[in-house]
């Protein structure tokens, strides 16, 4: 897992959920900082933090922990600008980058690893996606060669088009179904923290795929 660092997307605004979500509970911690742990408990170096929205309290639930927070000054044009952010805060010497969404807490440390594992440029593995159940989740592992693409992206668009260009590169990873399921709803959360979690989870993520 030598050079794969992490970027992990924590600069929106959360108009969806109504409040800051990366602050938000997950498990005893901040949502933010449950992501972090799991790019660190996987091993990823370095864990590049894009901060935007409410940056202040999103660092102080980041503190303590090897991350390095950067400032995406312009976060409400969209996804793209904390993608860029990241990138150009990465070592000359990352090999590949973990795209990572804070609002996705079921995702697991095996799942990363799985991923990493899996990253392989030279046998035509350079982007590792994870599936359950053959739907496509997050987060989404890109090799170095990726990144010029990744560099020209602009306004509210993510790697979906990037990927979809060099889909010859693409390796679905099976994986666990915390790969699917982000957290931008107060339905979504009330799931969550749902006393029978599993079975609240499995009903949202029924409803919102019908």
């Amino acid at each position: 897992m030598n050079n794969i660092a992490a970027i992990l997307l924590a600069a929106g605004s959360s108009r969806r959920m109504g409040a800051n979500k990366l602050l938000l509970n997950a498990d005893g911690q901040p949502m933010v900082r449950h992501a972090a742990i799991l790019c660190q408990s996987a091993g990823l170096s370095p864990i590049i933090a894009v901060l935007g929205h409410e940056s202040e309290q999103v660092e102080q639930a980041l503190s303590g922990l090897q991350v390095d927070c950067v400032l995406n000054n312009n976060h409400t044009t969209g996804m793209a600008s904390s993608l860029t952010t990241g990138l150009a805060a990465l070592p000359a010497e990352t090999q590949a980058v973990l795209i990572c969404l804070s609002d996705m807490p079921l995702v697991t440390p095996s799942d990363i690893e799985n991923l990493c594992a899996a990253f392989a440029p030279a046998q035509g593995r350079a982007i590792c996606i994870p599936t359950h159940e053959g739907r496509r989740g997050n987060p989404v592992l890109l090799g170095r060669q990726i990144f010029p693409a990744l560099a020209g992206l602009s306004g509210d668009q993510g790697a979906k088009p990037i990927i979809q260009q060099h889909a010859h590169l693409v390796a679905e990873i099976p994986c666990g179904p915390g790969v699917l399921l982000d957290i931008d709803t107060p339905q979504a959360y009330a799931a969550l923290t749902h006393p029978d979690r599993p079975a609240a989870i499995h009903r949202y993520d029924h409803t919102r795929h019908e």
